[in-house]
């Protein structure tokens, strides 16, 4: 891909400092991005749209919203567990896209992408708080997507898993023999995904290149969700 693809494009990330955040930004940057990184937690109801305002023109928004993931028997799950965990990645998406969406559907142009999770899309054990609360999130992107796409204004969302990250998988996990077990025995791939090959493909869908997309999950997982 062109160095300068994402040349004079203003790119907002958001959870900047979690996740996929560093290694998007610098990889974002890289290819001609202005990078506002944003580390609010974006918890309370105004904060996603006090940092939309406070960010100026966007013609990219990534959310990227993070949290432990719970391992919870679903038998065991309190009403404590759920609503943070809703609170911290489901409710923040509408309200960013409800503050940056306008704009972008008055000029005819403009993106969005989620950084969710493919636990979304398949069975995981003790992970129905988490993998609800990241289905939540696809099913929305897919819904908005569809919605805004008559504007020129295109919303997708990447569903991964088993990629190398700091807030799924720090070192000292993929130092576990057992983790290294699982992973020759549920990834086809036979290893993470490396957190550049999935911020170059972010990169790509941020481009003009990907104006095609509307609407769509985007499966980045080294073949996990295919068994």
């Amino acid at each position: 891909m062109s160095q300068a693809m994402l040349q004079n494009k203003r790119i907002l990330v958001t959870h900047a400092d979690l996740f996929m955040g560093p290694v998007l930004c610098e990889v974002l940057a890289a290819h001609g991005a202005t990078v506002i990184a944003s580390t609010a937690a974006l918890l309370a109801p105004e904060e996603p749209a006090a940092v939309v305002a406070d960010t100026g023109h966007i013609d990219v928004l990534i959310a990227g919203l993070a949290v432990p993931a719970p391992s919870t028997r679903a038998t065991e799950v309190s009403e404590d567990e759920w609503r943070s965990v809703f609170a911290a990645l489901v409710d923040p998406l509408p309200r960013l896209c409800k503050a940056v969406l306008p704009a972008m559907i008055e000029r005819r142009s403009g993106k969005i992408l989620v950084m969710g999770s493919a636990s979304a899309l398949r069975g995981m054990k003790r992970a129905s708080t988490y993998s609800a609360a990241r289905g939540a999130q696809l099913s929305y992107a897919q819904a908005v997507g569809v919605e805004v796409a008559p504007h020129n204004v295109q919303v997708n969302a990447i569903a991964q898993n088993f990629v190398d990250n700091p807030t799924y998988f720090p070192a000292e996990v993929q130092a576990n023999p057992r983790f290294k077990e699982r992973i020759a025995r549920e990834v086809p791939l036979g290893r993470l995904v490396g957190a550049r090959e999935d911020a170059e493909f972010v990169a790509y869908l941020c481009s003009d290149a990907a104006n095609c997309f509307v609407g769509q999950v985007f499966p980045v997982c080294g073949g996990w969700v295919a068994r």
